[in-house]
């Protein structure tokens, strides 16, 4: 499919020969599995973050999931006191729950700045300026004591916060091969959902000892104690690959009985050639160096790269893989903006710090979710590569969502109509245990469809795919409380339950016509590519 790292304009995007069933490609290959060839390949430089030492991998990957963990408990906060927070501020529910949903419009639209920004400049520095302004705009949350307030307060907020949308699961790209990279997202998905489900856990217990003010000063003092690890600790994984996929090495022959091996556990590519002897000299960072708050200059094309990324909403991989997100994501902000307004009214009449360790079982279906559709799924997809003579093609990827067709709309009638009957209280603690399960499925294997499809250019199409989520988003926590005062809860619930299962349905569709998709485009895909190379931006 590729020689010596060129383009292959005539190669399927997405189908790769993942497994080396007879042990005949001149290639490197996994260290521990030998079959399995490292795609992307490797450089020879030890900072390629695809080289880096376990060590320097793992404190790369501590690092992305702090990030995380704060920026997603201050954009969920809100979400156990609301009704609190309402009596307190003299704000509706519906307010609230539609300034919630600015917050969320902005983190998608507000990527067509710092995604580009991150490519261009570095992903160390995004991270660095995101943590400072939500630190920022979460410290004002007490003191918007208006609507006009609180959405700008949501506005700027969202703006801030935007990069965790997308920086740690392109991170996760720069630093772990394909055959790794669903356990590594399924642990992102886990610390991003998880994160937004722990939150209420202890800001209910806040709000009821400390007072709701309290609620948005926690997370602000977290966001500085991250700042600081952040900036000691946190590496660039910026990284200019100058060749494309798969790279054949021109020095040894393909019927070779021992292909050439890249150690990605002990991390020490080999900088000479055994056959010829020679070998290129690449100097290692120093401590300093990896603290630089400026990536290598390179063309500044941040321009052009909003525009790729809203050109990549019209492909149908990279808005399936925003819908997939989305129709997922959607039912989080429902549970959420609704666990408070059910669980503290009668028969429940939990108090605002139960509803908030009623999240306890979304934190344990995050856990389900995320080893189901991490470590999971990426021996699943060996599996299924295996029979299928060692290629691997994206939509593999997608069977576990089987499950979801049955598990969505089941959480959702059990947790609205089971609301409407006054089912115990476990029926409901149950529905959210299930819909967290559901909702990291879909933040774990949308994601890697669309990177495993345009795994050169995932940092532009991956801000298309959170636009899409993200909008959607804004749509249900602008409508959730119309919809459910005009229904009634069961109604509400019943209708959202065949919507659900609805748009679960839709990945037999990419199942069916997926790879056809992307034989249309890979004429227009490859000439992105190498339109990118030429000007110096691919990664």
């Amino acid at each position: 499919m590729v020689h010596h790292g060129e383009i292959d304009f005539e190669a399927i995007p997405g189908t790769v020969h993942l497994l080396d069933l007879d042990h005949s490609m001149a290639t490197r290959h996994s260290a521990s599995q030998k079959e399995i060839v490292l795609i992307p390949s490797p450089s020879d430089d030890p900072d390629d973050p695809l080289n880096w030492s376990p060590k320097r991998k793992a404190l790369s990957t501590a690092c992305s999931s702090i990030y995380t963990v704060v920026v997603g408990i201050a954009f969920s906060t809100v979400y156990s006191v609301i009704v609190p927070l309402s009596e307190a501020t003299g704000l509706s529910v519906s307010d609230l729950n539609a300034g919630t949903g600015y917050m969320f419009l902005l983190a998608g639209w507000g990527l067509l700045f710092w995604q580009p920004f991150a490519l261009q400049y570095g992903k160390r520095p995004t991270h660095l300026i995101s943590l400072l302004g939500t630190l920022a705009f979460t410290m004002w949350s007490p003191w918007a004591s208006n609507n006009d307030m609180w959405i700008a307060k949501n506005v700027l907020g969202g703006f801030f916060a935007a990069p965790i949308e997308a920086l740690p699961e392109i991170s996760v790209t720069d630093v772990y091969f394909s055959h790794q990279r669903g356990t590594y997202m399924g642990l992102y998905a886990f610390f991003l959902a998880g994160s937004n489900y722990f939150a209420p856990v202890i800001c209910g217990f806040i709000n009821e000892y400390q007072g709701w003010r309290w609620v948005f000063y926690w997370p602000s003092i977290f966001l500085g104690v991250a700042f600081i690890i952040l900036f000691f600790f946190m590496e660039e994984t910026n990284y200019v690959r100058k060749t494309v996929g798969v790279v054949e090495d021109s020095t040894t022959t393909s019927s070779a009985a021992s292909p050439r091996i890249s150690d990605e556990k002990k991390g020490a590519p080999e900088t000479e050639d055994p056959e010829i002897g020679t070998a290129q000299i690449f100097p290692k960072k120093c401590y300093l160096q990896k603290l630089a708050l400026k990536d290598k200059p390179k063309p500044n094309l941040m321009f052009y790269r909003s525009l790729l990324t809203m050109r990549f909403i019209s492909w149908p991989v990279v808005f399936y893989a925003g819908f997939s997100y989305g129709s997922y994501l959607i039912w989080f902000n429902v549970l959420n903006a609704t666990a408070s307004l059910l669980l503290s009214a009668a028969p429940y009449n939990f108090a605002s710090s139960m509803v908030g360790l009623s999240y306890l079982a979304c934190l344990l279906g995050t856990i389900g979710g995320s080893f189901c559709t991490g470590r999971l799924s990426d021996w699943l997809t060996l599996k299924l590569v295996r029979r299928n003579k060692g290629i691997m093609e994206p939509e593999q990827r997608l069977w576990p969502f089987l499950a979801c067709i049955f598990v969505v709309p089941a959480s959702l009638i059990l947790w609205g109509v089971g609301a409407a009957h006054h089912v115990h209280w476990f029926g409901l603690i149950f529905a959210m245990f299930s819909l967290a399960f559901a909702n990291t499925c879909g933040i774990t294997l949308s994601v890697n469809y669309m990177i495993d499809t345009y795994q050169e250019l995932s940092g532009e199409a991956l801000g298309s795919v959170i636009i899409v989520r993200n909008t959607m988003s804004f749509a249900i926590g602008y409508g959730i409380t119309p919809w459910l005062e005009g229904l009634g809860t069961q109604n509400c619930f019943i209708s959202a339950a065949f919507v659900g299962m609805a748009a679960c349905v839709v990945f037999l569709i990419m199942i069916k016509w997926g790879k056809g998709f992307r034989i249309r485009s890979k004429a227009k895909y490859w000439a992105l590519v190498r339109e990118s190379k030429e000007k110096g931006v691919a990664h």
